[in-house]
């Protein structure tokens, strides 16, 4: 395959297919790939502008009978460790959110055995009480509520946007691909079943985001198989807003023997995304896996939005990894980058 025609297809703002995809992620450089990327950053988002939002995630339990492999923050049912956030804890959490200026509430938890349906919905009436946007239950969880109430997804998904959700996010896709979900996550819904919610939600007009958690167990073919997922969703519906790649985190997991992503890699993986997502306006940079300096490099690498402020994290701080930015640290850092930042909301409307 000639590296020079696939080169010229991109500038010229044609898509690549997956054989095209594959060639580039086997013989490009970094810097062709940065160069790839941050073209079409740069024709999607001409504008010198790196958005961010303000949001807190909030962990409403632990507990979790997924036990997948690559998790360092569950419970299982039966440890006395295990615990449920209160309404009070909460509330206090939503009022420190709001006072910093957050826009937003991540809101996502382990698959509790033992909570009803009805748990979740008077847990989002609660929340709306506060007036805060909810960004929460990833697929995963709609699927779980799903089989506990015995109601299919469309209607899991209608009660909970009655009951205040506004917006979903893409946790729990690791790896779109079955293999690589059976061997890590075996209890987990399946790749078709985590398009299935995402699709469910953009035909209700919910907007969603979607993540690749990547560098454990999947081969490049597997990395491909689920951006090809991602795309062809998008193309069907128009509800992704943005997408997030990430690179595993091995400390305190069964999988903890398996070598970290290099920056470098994290770097390559980022602008692929951005090449292969031609739909997809928004791709997000990891500076809570990456740290500062190299979510700094990312805006030129494709990457356009510098995520959240995250004021709590909870699940990739249990694998060991501990990066914290306030509001003005991350302003700092787009700034000393050459860029404006800009506070957003999950819709990319800025504040």
């Amino acid at each position: 395959m000639d590296m020079q025609q696939i080169n010229e297809k991109i500038l010229a703002g044609a898509r690549i297919n997956g054989e095209e995809f594959l060639a580039l992620a086997e013989r490009a450089d970094l810097y062709q790939l940065g160069f790839l990327a941050n073209s079409i950053r740069k024709r999607l988002h001409p504008e010198p502008m790196v958005t961010y939002v303000i949001d807190r995630n909030i962990n409403y339990t632990d507990i979790c009978i997924s036990a997948c492999k690559f998790c360092a923050f569950f419970k299982a049912p039966e440890d006395a460790a295990g615990s449920v956030l209160t309404n009070e804890e909460l509330g206090r959490k939503i009022e420190e959110t709001k006072a910093l200026g957050g826009t937003q509430i991540l809101l996502q938890g382990g698959l509790h055995p033992d909570k009803p349906f009805a748990f979740y919905e008077e847990m989002l009436r609660f929340i709306k009480g506060y007036d805060i946007h909810i960004h929460g239950f990833s697929p995963p969880e709609v699927c779980h509520f799903a089989k506990l109430s015995g109601l299919p997804v469309r209607e899991v998904l209608i009660r909970l946007q009655q009951a205040g959700l506004d917006s979903i996010p893409g946790g729990g896709a690791e790896i779109l691909s079955d293999r690589v979900r059976q061997e890590t996550a075996p209890r987990k819904c399946s790749a078709d079943e985590w398009i299935g919610v995402m699709e469910e939600a953009h035909h209700l007009g919910m907007r969603t985001t979607a993540t690749m958690m990547f560098g454990h167990i999947e081969t490049m073919v597997e990395r491909l198989e689920h951006l090809q997922r991602v795309r062809d969703l998008q193309d069907r519906t128009h509800g992704f807003t943005a997408f997030i790649p990430w690179p595993f985190q091995p400390d305190n997991t069964v999988l903890a023997h398996l070598p970290k992503t290099t920056a470098m890699n994290y770097l390559k993986m980022l602008a692929l995304s951005r090449i292969f997502l031609d739909n997809v306006p928004n791709i997000q940079a990891s500076w809570v896996t990456q740290g500062p300096k190299i979510a700094q490099l990312s805006l030129f690498f494709g990457a356009n939005d510098f995520g959240s402020t995250m004021i709590e994290e909870n699940v990739v701080a249990a694998a060991g990894v501990g990066f914290r930015l306030s509001e003005q640290e991350i302003r700092t850092l787009v700034q000393e980058a050459g860029f404006t930042p800009r506070q957003r909301r999950m819709d990319y409307s800025l504040v």
